[in-house]
């Protein structure tokens, strides 16, 4: 924990703001399935307004072609959402930086599941602390995720000025935690920030988060 720790104090240092964003809606999500690191999991119709208002709102802030660094997990659902913004922004889409350390938290045998199905089974999915959800037995943990989120930020630390980072409803969660500095959640092992519901934007400058745009999906990820 006291390399995140370490890399929480350093972000406050960047020269730049992060953009940190929740992609819109996606099929999964709309029938209650458990998503994790899964691909390619389209947005819904609503997923696609969520984008819009995103691109809106960022485009209100920052004006046409900012000067922004893109970044995105892997993940259709991300994609698709960073497309939609960059239009809004007049950016080129295909400029965009993919890492995979930005995906979800992997769910190990409980990906694409339903949340009913695997509640029936090992009971609720959701901590009590922090309401984000469990590991699978054979899934990612949380200390997991914060490493490769940490790992993330030590190889873009360089970054000029300001980014644009599209990602997931836990992965960002423990993103934005280190990038606060927040103290890890007992049950978990790791910093976990306030769950925002899908098309969801946050600014962090100099360690100070600010939600900017509040979406109007779920919060199930």
């Amino acid at each position: 924990m006291a390399a995140m720790a370490d890399h929480a104090t350093a972000t406050r240092n960047r020269p730049g703001r992060d953009f940190i964003a929740r992609h819109g809606e996606t099929v999964f999500n709309a029938t209650r399935r458990l998503q994790g690191e899964q691909l390619h999991t389209p947005l819904t119709r609503a997923g696609f307004a969520q984008a819009d208002a995103m691109g809106a709102r960022l485009r209100a802030l920052l004006g046409p072609r900012p000067a922004l660094t893109l970044w995105s997990s892997p993940t259709g659902r991300a994609l698709q959402t960073l497309a939609v913004i960059a239009e809004h922004l007049e950016l080129d889409w295909h400029a965009a930086q993919v890492d995979a350390r930005l995906v979800e938290i992997g769910m190990g045998s409980w990906g694409g599941r339903s949340y009913d199905a695997v509640i029936a089974e090992a009971g609720s999915v959701i901590d009590p602390e922090v309401r984000s959800l469990r590991p699978a037995p054979d899934g990612e943990t949380y200390p997991e995720i914060a490493a490769r989120v940490t790992s993330w930020l030590e190889a873009t630390d360089a970054d000029p000025g300001d980014r644009l980072v599209i990602m997931h409803g836990v992965s960002s969660r423990v993103l934005r935690g280190v990038m606060t500095g927040l103290a890890p959640a007992t049950t978990l092992g790791a910093p976990v920030a306030p769950g925002l519901p899908q098309g969801s934007i946050v600014r962090i400058a100099r360690g100070v988060e600010h939600v900017i745009h509040r979406g109007d999906g779920g919060g199930h990820a």
